[in-house]
């Protein structure tokens, strides 16, 4: 294995650990702890909104990152469609890929949930507590489908490496 291709399948490890790890602690630890951060739901969301985007500064990139470091990394199957379909490896490639898009859909519509206006209203107080319920029921939905997506496209990229074997 040539040393670029090593280099950029670390920064796709790399990417995908803060990815798959930021969005894991932002649900497993810190959501469950706004409680005893926060007083209201509504200060919930907002310190959550505030952290989100601050980790969307990162998470987005590394997405962005993922996407390209995984086509490079796929692009002997990529150049050669037939190979997607007649082995295991391009079957499980296929299936990484398709989730893939649909992550990036889910996470497309959870960034866009809540336009600018009513996250101004949110941060800076101006919103009823049952106001926000909706929209953090629809965050922490959305929130938890994108991980879900996520651990499962590690679990594929395992396969991936695994040369696409599956054996018992």
């Amino acid at each position: 294995m040539a040393l670029v291709d090593v280099f950029v399948f670390w920064v796709h490890l790399t990417c995908a650990s803060i990815w798959v790890g930021g969005s894991l602690f932002l649900g497993i630890v810190l959501a469950p702890m706004l409680g005893t951060i926060a007083e209201s739901p509504a200060d919930r969301l907002a310190l959550m909104l505030r952290i989100g985007r601050r980790f969307n500064r990162f998470a987005l990139p590394s997405f962005i990152i993922l996407i390209i470091t995984g086509i490079y990394n796929s692009r002997a199957f990529l150049l050669q469609p037939d190979a997607l379909i007649d082995s295991e490896y391009g079957i499980i490639l296929s299936i990484k890929i398709i989730f893939v898009i649909v992550t990036l859909i889910f996470y497309v519509i959870h960034i866009r949930s809540i336009d600018i206006e009513t996250e101004n209203r949110i941060i800076s107080g101006d919103s009823t507590n049952s106001s926000i319920q909706p929209i953090r029921s629809r965050i922490i939905l959305l929130g938890r489908v994108i991980v879900g997506l996520s651990v499962i496209i590690l679990f594929l990229g395992a396969l991936l490496n695994n040369s696409g074997v599956l054996s018992l």
